[in-house]
């Protein structure tokens, strides 16, 4: 799989200008890199921070019309597992780990993050807008922001957007190339999960508890076990790390 880039200099949302697009005309493993984001979105509506010019904004127009919309969330996995399997090239001085379903950190900073958004078919995924924010250059941010690292405050050196994009894409295309014959990760998916295996205290289903992650099931919903033998199964929405 080649990626082909699609460079825009200032956009609202990469999303956004991808859902615009008729994607019948886009090819498949497409990526619309935005030089700056105005209105950049993230999980659950959060707004995503990121300087112009300093960091990683872009859509990936996937079409993996081989995946059942029931395993919807293998893509999910297949995007998370690209981008830590780039990082580790990286030789970071704390562990990758993707918090729960799809937000890359290193150690207990957050990295990258992932929105994706599908189109079924007969069943089956027509297209997906994979939307990314990397962070790899910018040092400061906002206040609010909770818990950002770049790969520059790792690192401390400057990263050409370029290259890192580059080696972001390839890296990805491996696990895509993956998925498309049927390869699974679900027991690497979830050794990556941040916390997995580690009692934690968490808010579930409104409940202030200690859990223990387990994994997750067919459909991408969290797997947990409470300190008093209860098995969990969380959505997005229902459960919040404390």
């Amino acid at each position: 799989m080649h990626p082909s880039i699609v460079r825009l200099e200032s956009v609202e949302s990469t999303n956004f200008y991808c859902e615009a697009l008729d994607l019948a005309t886009v090819g498949d493993f497409t990526c619309f890199w935005a030089m700056e984001q105005t209105a950049g979105v993230g999980q659950r509506g959060s707004t995503w921070v990121s300087a112009p010019g300093m960091n990683l904004t872009f859509s990936l127009v996937l079409k993996p019309t081989f995946l059942d919309a029931a395993a919807q969330f293998k893509l999910t996995q297949t995007l998370s597992l690209g981008v830590a399997d780039f990082l580790d090239g990286l030789s970071l001085p704390q562990q990758v780990a993707i918090k729960w379903p799809n937000d890359i950190y290193v150690g207990d900073r957050k990295i990258c993050g992932i929105l994706v958004s599908n189109r079924i078919m007969h069943n089956r995924l027509s297209h997906s807008i994979c939307g990314m924010g990397m962070n790899v250059n910018q040092t400061s941010f906002p206040s609010w922001v909770p818990n950002p690292v770049s790969l520059a405050m790792l690192t401390n050196h400057h990263h050409s957007l370029e290259s890192t994009l580059d080696a972001m894409l390839r890296s990805i295309a491996h696990r895509y190339d993956d998925l498309r014959q049927g390869i699974g990760m679900d027991e690497e998916y979830h050794r990556r999960l941040l916390r997995f295996g580690t009692e934690a205290s968490y808010i579930c289903h409104g409940e202030n508890l200690r859990a223990t992650i387990t994994g997750t099931d067919a459909f991408g919903r969290l797997l947990l076990k409470a300190d008093d033998g209860r098995a969990l199964r969380c959505e997005v929405k229902e459960i919040k790390y404390i």
